[in-house]
């Protein structure tokens, strides 16, 4: 693995993945953006027709699924095959979906080995690996692992602001709907042991991404 891993959990909404963008960039690590992954599997199914409802059809699409990231936090993109989905992903559609994809055991671990061998193979100093399971499952023995959340207030509040075109009662039934279906697979609300919590909830971005600079910082030196 890398010389340093760091591992972010949080509930949508928590600012989980721009916090962690900034916060490679800041410290020169890379970036792995997990949840991006679940969502181009989503587009993959959408766009081929495909069941996401946890049937054989699912599983057999992963053989198939031709996935990259960027994980240079200052070039980001997702791709499936030649297609650049890096906003497609983020469609109503797709996230409509996603919970029931990333649901099926199959997937999950297809899609775990695939974010610890980026992990493995990455190059610079350290990486950020944020998502629903990653202090947990994914890296487990991450240098720091993180608990970032905050407020539903907060949390929905940010997510709204984020969003164009849809109204703020809309956003809190999705953000809750989401956190409900996905908590069922992972528990991604409560820090596990050994795992430190940062609660944005009177932060701002900055401060935020300081807070998170900081215990990396410290945790080397520790080391």
């Amino acid at each position: 693995m890398s010389a340093v891993v760091v591992a972010v959990d949080g509930p949508a909404g928590s600012g989980k993945s721009s916090v962690s963008k900034a916060t490679a960039a800041s410290l020169g690590f890379s970036y792995l953006d997990t949840g991006a992954a679940y969502r181009a599997l989503a587009w993959y199914c959408l766009e081929r027709g495909i069941d996401t409802h946890g049937g054989d059809d699912l599983v057999e699409s992963l053989s198939g699924f031709e996935y990259s990231i960027g994980t240079d936090p200052a070039d980001y993109f997702v791709r499936v095959g030649d297609d650049d989905v890096t906003h497609d992903i983020r469609e109503p559609r797709v996230t409509k979906i996603v919970s029931s994809v990333a649901k099926v055991p199959e997937v999950r671990q297809y899609l775990v080995d695939l974010f610890r061998g980026i992990i493995a193979s990455n190059t610079s100093e350290g990486i950020i690996v944020e998502g629903r399971d990653i202090t947990t499952v994914v890296a487990p023995d991450a240098l720091v692992r993180i608990l970032l959340t905050a407020s539903e207030e907060a949390r929905m509040g940010r997510r709204s602001a984020e969003l164009t075109g849809v109204d703020a009662s809309t956003t809190a039934r999705e953000l809750s709907s989401r956190d409900a279906q996905d908590s069922r697979v992972v528990d991604f609300m409560n820090a596990a042991d050994g795992v430190t919590t940062i609660d944005s909830t009177d932060l701002d971005f900055d401060q935020t991404v300081q807070a998170v600079v900081s215990l990396v910082h410290s945790s080397m030196q520790n080391t």
